[in-house]
């Protein structure tokens, strides 16, 4: 018995669906509209200046230290390396590999750019199937009914029962087709989203790189410095030992008061608690140093090396190149990039969407008929759908969207701001310092002669020894002062150098097809 209406009349051929509903709708992507603003580069942050002004001033009062001149090759890469230390070469090695923060930037990249592709996911259609078996047997006190497109079996279209405590049963595999083709560039623009969003992710990675391998270099330099200052000290309260041996034999011989004795103990214990203070800084720093490079600090130590040094000639460029060169200037860049495609997102939510659907497979009531021809059946068939109130919702998210990216682009000028700010604080404490360490320098020349003088007054009895005792201490505290103000230089260099954006600049950013890439498997393993 035929059914009073037919569902379809022709075989269904994938083919033709492709040519009557896909492939018109590709075509309308490629020429459909891309709402939304168009994204241009924040203009006006770009400074006029030829030079920094902190390097071109009063360089001439200044020996120890120059800035290399703009021509000269900007730092590149492994930028430490300026330095020549082979240990803190080994030391940032390690850091790259090991260091526990610049992993977790990677995966956060890694996450980034998962999302790229689950964006461009969109562009495809949804392929889903669900085959299926059922057995069901109607109720018993049901009187019988006649139901329109019943079969010759007493069962409708979809199986279900048409008598009372009649049994069916059901197999089916259908096979559904959905596609949004994206009209008004909705997709296109959350794929831009997730690309520019990807690009901060990496710059974000560059940044925590520098930042770690700055602070190591840091924690390294203070280290040196702490050494350097152990030495004073421990030579400090070697002479103090030697002068209390000296003022105790002179009270013993009764040329002397014993108020000198205790003046001469008192100086000994001062320096050697000093002494005891400057092992403690030094160990704070080296476990510092073991946690960046992914170490316990428990199995971790860098043998003493009382070294203090100036540092190298540091290449600054021009004003105009340290927009290139910070990568937290380039995340915050590409964060406005990023905000711009969320607004055309937002447009793109005022126009309706289509979908094109299809579905199709096989259903019989027997398992042997079940993939036979006659048990075909599809439908096809496009959709339109559009909010046609919503209180004001896709308009305050326009607004919301358009506040987000004002705000970033605040805060990308408030960056560069700060970008400048540090390379000229860093080159004006490196330059002053300079000129800071040879007054010290002299400080410490005349107060050692200063102390000899009066050791020989003492010992010829013509001065107390409480004269000695304070020229003692001038020439500790200048020394002190002296190893503190090399260390605070040296770290200042290597502030400058991060401030400049190490050896990274823009071109090094990953484009958008190189993030969209599939990553490899050893990328995307679970780790243990």
């Amino acid at each position: 018995m035929n059914s009073p209406t037919r569902t379809m009349t022709n075989p269904f051929n994938l083919r033709h669906f492709l040519k009557a509903a896909i492939i018109p709708a590709m075509l309308l992507i490629t020429t459909g509209c891309l709402l939304g603003p168009k994204y241009h580069p924040p203009q006006g942050s770009t400074p006029a200046a030829p030079n920094y002004k902190e390097s071109t001033v009063n360089f001439q009062d200044a020996e120890g230290w120059k800035v290399a001149s703009p021509q000269d090759s900007m730092l590149r890469g492994k930028w430490w390396e300026i330095f020549n230390d082979a240990d803190l070469n080994a030391l940032e090695e390690d850091l790259n590999i090991n260091n526990q923060n610049i992993k977790e930037y990677f995966e956060n990249l890694m996450q980034a750019r998962a999302v790229i592709r689950e964006a461009r996911a969109q562009y495809w259609p949804t392929v889903t199937t669900s085959p299926s078996w059922q057995r069901s047997r109607a109720s018993g006190t049901l009187s019988n009914s006649f139901v329109p497109n019943a079969g010759s079996t007493g069962t409708s279209a979809s199986g279900a029962a048409t008598n009372s405590g009649q049994q069916s049963t059901n197999w089916s595999f259908p096979v559904a087709v959905s596609w949004m083709p994206d009209l008004w560039g909705k997709i296109r623009n959350e794929v831009r989203e997730a690309q520019y969003a990807a690009q901060v992710s990496a710059a974000d990675l560059e940044n925590e790189r520098l930042t770690e391998q700055a602070s190591l270099a840091q924690y390294y330099f203070e280290i040196r410095g702490q050494d350097a200052l152990q030495v004073i000290l421990d030579k400090t309260v070697e002479a103090d030992q030697k002068a209390l041996d000296v003022t105790q034999a002179a009270y013993d011989a009764g040329v002397d008061d014993y108020i000198s004795v205790v003046e001469a103990k008192a100086t000994l214990e001062a320096a050697q608690s000093a002494d005891i203070n400057v092992k403690v800084a030094r160990a704070q720093y080296e476990h510092a140093i073991a946690v960046l490079v992914g170490k316990l600090a428990t199995d971790f130590s860098i043998p003493a090396r009382p070294e203090l040094r100036s540092p190298p000639s540091i290449p600054v460029g021009v004003p105009s190149e340290l927009l290139q060169r910070r990568p937290d200037i380039a995340a915050a860049e590409r964060t406005l990039a990023e905000a711009n495609a969320t607004i055309g997102i937002g447009y793109g939510a005022f126009f309706p969407s289509l979908t094109l659907s299809a579905s199709g497979g096989f259903e019989s009531s027997s398992f042997t008929k079940w993939f036979t021809w006659p048990s075909r059946f599809w439908s096809i068939g496009p959709s339109l759908s559009q909010t046609i109130f919503n209180g004001g919702l896709y308009r305050a998210e326009l607004n919301q969207y358009t506040a987000v990216y004002n705000s970033d682009l605040a805060a990308y000028r408030q960056t560069v701001l700060a970008g400048f700010q540090q390379v000229e604080d860093n080159l004006a404490a490196v330059r002053l310092y300079s000129q800071q360490i040879e007054r010290q320098q002299a400080a410490v020349k005349h107060a050692e002669e200063f102390l000899q003088l009066e050791m020989g007054r003492y010992q010829t009895g013509i001065d107390p020894y409480v004269d000695v005792m304070t020229a003692q201490t001038t020439v500790l505290a200048d020394q002190q002062t002296l190893a503190v103000i090399q260390v605070e230089q040296m770290t200042s260099s290597v502030t400058l150098i991060e401030a400049l954006g190490g050896g990274w600049d823009v071109s090094q950013l990953p484009t958008p097809s190189q993030l969209g890439a599939k990553p490899p498997k050893s990328e995307t393993t679970l780790q243990h």
